[in-house]
Formats: C-alpha cells, sequence, structure tokens
C-alpha cells in the first residue's frame, strides 16, 4: 500500500505552498465528459483556469520538460496531471508519463486530477506507479442535480445525455473514490460551486464525501467561461464561498488556498511559473519524431467540388479520399458518408470508414465527432481554402496536430454550420 506524505504537496499542505511547487504535465488533451463550464484550450497563453495550456505533451517530451523545469525550479516537488482534458481519458498517455517518471525522478510525489469516469479501471496501476494523491471533481451526489453540468459522458463508445449521465458519473465516482481510499491513496474532492445550481447542495456532498472517507475538500468557485453553457452564471462571491466553505468544514477539512490552476502550471501556488516556462513547453513539445502513420496513408476531405475544403463534417454526404500519387496528391475515391441520426454510433461508424485515413479535413466539426474521431486516430482538421494545401501541410508536417484551427468556442457555429444538430453530433 502506498504511504502518502503531504509533508510536501502544497495542495494539500497550506504550510508548505512557499515552499514546495507542483508542475502539471499537459499529456491528457481528450476528455470523457463534456462539463457545461469547461471550455478547454491548447496553445493559449491567456487564460489562467483549468482546461488550458500553452502546449500538449508526449510522454517523452514530459520527461524532458520536467528535466528542464527541475534545473531551473528544484523547488517542485509534485508532479500533476491535470489535462487539459482528463487523465483517464488518456490512460495509455497519462500511464506511460508516470510510468517514465518515477524511473528517472523516483523522488516526485504525484497527483492526479479526474473527474473520476474512468479511475476504476486503473487502479491497480495507480498503486504500481506510487500515486499517492488523488482529486476527484464532484459536483453532486444527486444525479437530479448533477444532470445539470454535464452536456454528454462518453463511456468507451456509448454516449449518454441528462439524468442517465449523471447517474453514471455519480456510480463511477463513488467507486473511484472507495478504491483509491483502499489502496491508502490521500483523496481530495474538488466541488465547483455553481449558483442556481448545487450552492444548495454543499453540505449534501460534504456529509457523503466524510462517509468516504475523503480527505480534504475544496469548494471552489465557478469560473464563468466563454462560450460555455454556464457563460452567464454568476460567480459567488467572497463572502458567499466562505459560508459554504465554513458549513462544509463541520463535515471536513477545507481548502481555502486553491489556484484554479492551468493544465500546465508549475512552480509554487503564488508564484505561477507557467509564462516563463511557457517557451520551454513548446520546445519540448516538438522534440519527437513526428507520430507515425504508416498504417494510415491516406486523408479524408469534405469536399462539394473537390477543390476547397468547405462542407461541415456533420453536413457532408460523402468524402473523398486523397493520398500521395507520383510526386503529388490525387484523388483516389468516394466513400458514402453513414446515416444521420444514431449520436454517438455515427462517429464510431465514421472512424471505422475512415481507419486508414491519417485526418479528415473539414470546414467545421462539434465536440462529440472532435472527441471521438481523435480517440480513434482520425483527427479532424478544421480548415479552409483548397484541398492541395491542406494535404501539403498534413504531409510535410506528419504531426497533424500542428495544423489544427485554434477552435473558438462552439465551432459548428463559428464555422457556419445549417445543420440540425443530428449530424453534429
Amino acid at each position: 500500500m502506498n504511504t502518502p506524505d503531504s509533508t510536501k504537496h502544497p495542495c494539500f499542505n497550506v504550510a508548505v505552498k512557499g515552499e514546495c511547487g507542483r508542475i502539471h504535465l499537459p499529456v491528457a488533451p481528450k476528455c470523457n465528459i463534456m462539463c457545461n463550464y469547461c471550455n478547454r484550450k491548447y496553445d493559449c497563453m491567456n487564460e489562467s483556469r483549468p482546461g488550458v495550456t500553452s502546449a500538449v505533451l508526449k510522454p517523452h517530451q514530459a520527461v524532458e520538460y520536467l528535466a528542464q523545469v527541475l534545473e531551473k525550479e528544484p523547488r517542485v516537488t509534485v508532479v500533476g496531471i491535470a489535462g487539459p482534458g482528463d487523465p483517464f481519458a488518456n490512460p495509455e498517455e497519462t500511464l506511460e508519463t508516470l510510468r517514465l517518471i518515477r524511473e528517472r525522478f523516483p523522488q516526485m510525489l504525484f497527483c492526479l486530477s479526474s473527474n473520476g469516469l474512468g479511475v476504476p479501471a486503473h487502479l491497480d496501476r495507480l498503486k504500481d506507479l506510487g500515486v499517492t494523491h488523488m482529486t476527484i471533481t464532484v459536483n453532486a451526489v444527486d444525479p437530479e442535480i448533477g444532470k445539470e453540468f454535464y452536456a454528454w459522458v462518453r463511456d468507451g463508445k456509448k454516449i449518454y445525455r441528462g439524468l442517465d449521465a449523471a447517474k453514471l458519473m455519480w456510480r463511477r465516482q463513488e467507486a473511484a473514490i472507495r478504491g483509491l481510499k483502499q489502496l491508502g491513496i490521500t483523496v481530495k474532492v474538488n466541488t465547483i460551486i455553481t449558483p442556481g445550481v448545487n450552492d444548495q447542495h454543499v453540505e449534501a456532498i460534504a456529509a457523503k464525501m466524510r462517509e468516504l472517507d475523503v480527505d480534504l475538500l475544496n469548494c471552489m468557485p465557478l469560473y464563468p467561461t466563454a462560450e460555455t453553457i454556464f457563460e452567464d452564471v454568476r460567480e459567488p462571491g467572497k463572502d458567499e464561498l466562505e459560508r459554504i466553505r465554513t458549513m462544509a468544514e463541520a463535515y471536513l477539512p477545507q481548502m481555502r488556498h486553491c489556484k484554479r490552476c492551468r493544465a500546465d502550471a508549475v512552480g509554487l501556488l503564488d508564484q505561477d511559473k507557467s509564462p516563463e516556462f511557457a517557451s520551454c513547453l513548446s520546445a519540448c513539445s516538438k522534440t519527437l519524431p513526428p507520430m507515425r502513420t504508416e498504417a494510415r496513408p491516406y486523408v479524408a476531405v469534405a469536399s462539394m467540388e473537390g477543390v476547397l475544403i468547405n462542407q461541415h463534417l456533420g453536413e457532408a454526404p460523402s468524402f473523398q479520399i486523397w493520398g500521395r500519387e507520383n510526386g503529388g496528391y490525387a484523388m483516389l475515391e468516394v466513400r458514402t458518408a453513414p446515416p444521420k441520426g444514431g449520436g454517438g454510433n455515427r462517429w464510431y461508424a465514421l472512424a471505422d470508414l475512415l481507419k486508414d485515413c491519417r485526418a479528415v479535413l473539414v470546414s467545421g466539426v462539434g465536440d462529440t465527432p472532435m472527441a471521438i474521431l481523435s480517440e480513434e486516430g482520425v483527427t479532424p482538421l478544421e480548415m479552409s481554402g483548397f484541398i492541395q494545401e491542406g494535404l501539403e501541410a498534413v504531409y510535410t508536417a506528419g504531426n497533424v496536430s500542428a495544423f489544427k484551427r485554434r477552435r473558438e468556442g462552439k465551432a459548428c457555429q463559428a464555422m457556419g454550420c445549417t445543420g440540425d444538430g443530428e449530424g453534429c453530433g
């Protein structure tokens, strides 16, 4: 069983927040749920909140980045993974990162932050890798309240919405907390205080967390984020938040020094150095060879006439399949898209249809197909302009992530989607 040591963890021990630092390694870009307050942003230095990072790293890149940070900031004692998606929507990347760091820097504490959905399936590996601290975000223990927080929840290849999504989330969160505590892992629970949604539910959460033997409760104020469903919900005031924390303190110790850290936070809690290390993070994100794409030699394109990239993923009745030929690019065939409807199953069917394609070039794409196709290895790239230019970018660079159009909020609307939602997912 692991032996948690919070004496060097600034989030779990406020007394050392001026002496010990943490580093968040952004190796987990995908998420298995869509929260109504979340807007993940990559390559962003303009916001300081969860879900934001200036780059995404592969496991080997993360180890090199950590080594460079430790040379300049030796006070870092905790390695955290908090996204920008969820560590357990990216379990291979997360666990491989921990394995590599454990080999090279055995003295580091490991701390993961998750929504809990995917945690139960990986409890044994967490124990083996020496994870000592975990944070689970629990916004409700009553699914009738929880359903207000999730646009959708994806478990494997199945998409849940509404009450079903909330029931699944709480069931997995409870199992995750119980399993972590059985392993001797210190558990903190984050609760996003959302006025008019769960602000009157916090006492029930606190009571249940005490029953589950949770170690620390962090009542975090909602951060209203543009282009989300909760963008117009107000942030709770300081006095309001303190009343809630004082009430909850009758059940569990409270964390009052949380900084709502970015997914690439680094340094002391009160002296975050993520801007200072942004160039280092960016450089490390480019240090490894391009991804292997031998098994995916083609690129799919959503185009009306075969010249321009000008169709939304959900509206395209078919996809042109392009590949390299005689030193240039040629359209090899046209494949009919799966019929509209069917929710997430449509996008899994499309992923299977395009399983020999490394990317699909489109003028716009919804959040659900973006998540599913990316997870299945077919990266949707929002582009405009000539097909030949898009193909050149993909094939020349090899790493298609470098050519993703920056997604500003609700991509479908931003890209002028005229669909009815049945195609977008």
